[in-house]
C-alpha cells in the first residue's frame, strides 16, 4: 500500500508534467500562421504557414512553396507553388520562423 508522501509525490510528478505540456502547447499556438522555413533530409526547403502539428512531428504548411536548393533568405531561388503541404516529422532537418512574422505579432499586441 503506498504512504501519503508517495502518492503526494506522484501528484507533483503529474501537476510538473501537465505545466511543461501546456507551457509547449502555448508556444505551438503562438507559433500559428506563422511563416516557417522547413529544410528536409533530401536538400529541399518548404516555406509556408504554420498550419498544425502531432505528436509524431509531423508538420502541415499553408500557402507552401518549395526550394530545391537550401536557401539563406525566404525571397532566393525560384520556387514551386504547393499550396497545402505535409511534411512527415522524420523527413525534417531543421525548423526556422521568420523573424517579420514574430515582429508583427508583438507588435500588433
Amino acid at each position: 500500500m503506498a504512504t501519503e508522501s508517495e502518492e503526494n509525490g506522484t501528484d507533483m510528478q503529474t501537476e510538473v508534467e501537465t505545466s511543461a505540456y501546456s507551457l509547449a502547447r502555448c508556444k505551438l499556438e503562438n507559433l500559428l500562421n506563422k511563416s516557417m522555413r522547413i529544410r528536409m533530409t533530401d536538400g529541399r526547403t518548404l516555406v509556408g504557414l504554420f498550419l498544425c502539428t502531432d505528436r509524431d512531428c509531423n508538420v502541415i504548411l499553408g500557402s507552401a512553396q518549395e526550394f530545391l536548393k537550401s536557401t539563406d533568405s525566404f525571397s532566393q531561388g525560384e520556387p514551386r507553388v504547393l499550396g497545402l503541404a505535409m511534411i512527415p516529422g522524420h523527413h525534417v532537418v531543421s525548423i526556422e520562423v521568420e523573424s517579420e512574422s514574430l515582429q508583427t505579432t508583438t507588435h500588433g499586441l
